[in-house]
């Protein structure tokens, strides 16, 4: 079977987000061959202030699955964690996106690849920038760091660096 190369956005702010996050990859890694996970990064949420900053990062891994198959694992992995319907953009404990597959263009009613507001996403560019800078948007034919260059707000959106008291608690236990 043919391997294919897959990105995915990952994203917490609800709970330990960093766990979450570490989470979500091991989940994923039993299901797709994990190659490359980004730094940790954090940003305001959209459109819904009350909540933590999300706490970001960008997955490349491989896969022998379809995207609508990978989407449904992907889906059950958020479900398993504790993502429930509700407010777009509100409160998760794991939001999992897929970015690319492969350099593949498709659109359906679940799934839309590349992901369609890749390009207007501080939050996602940055870690994406960190393990694909030079990966090309098979439409937009801009590689990652050519989009992040001109995305909105990517000053907001900072390498997560954990507050010292929570790093210094980690370290007694």
């Amino acid at each position: 079977m043919k391997e294919h190369s897959v990105y995915i956005g990952l994203g917490s702010n609800l709970g330990d987000r960093v766990e979450n996050l570490r989470d979500a990859v091991h989940r994923l890694g039993a299901i797709i061959h994990v190659e490359q996970v980004s730094q940790l990064y954090v940003a305001a949420p959209l459109g819904y202030v009350r909540d933590d900053a999300y706490i970001n990062a960008a997955l490349h891994g491989r896969t022998t699955m379809t995207p609508m198959d990978l989407l449904g694992m992907m889906q059950s992995i958020e479900t398993a964690m504790g993502r429930r319907p509700g407010v777009q953009y509100g409160p998760r404990p794991i939001d999992l996106d897929m970015l690319f597959y492969d350099s593949i263009q498709m659109e359906t009613l679940k799934l839309t690849i590349p992901h369609p507001r890749l390009a207007e996403r501080a939050f996602v560019l940055k870690p994406l920038a960190d393990i694909a800078p030079n990966l090309m948007h098979p439409v937009l034919y801009y590689t990652v760091t050519q989009l992040l260059q001109d995305a909105e707000e990517a000053d907001q959106v900072q390498l997560y660096e954990p507050h010292p008291e929570a790093t210094m608690n980690a370290r007694e236990r």
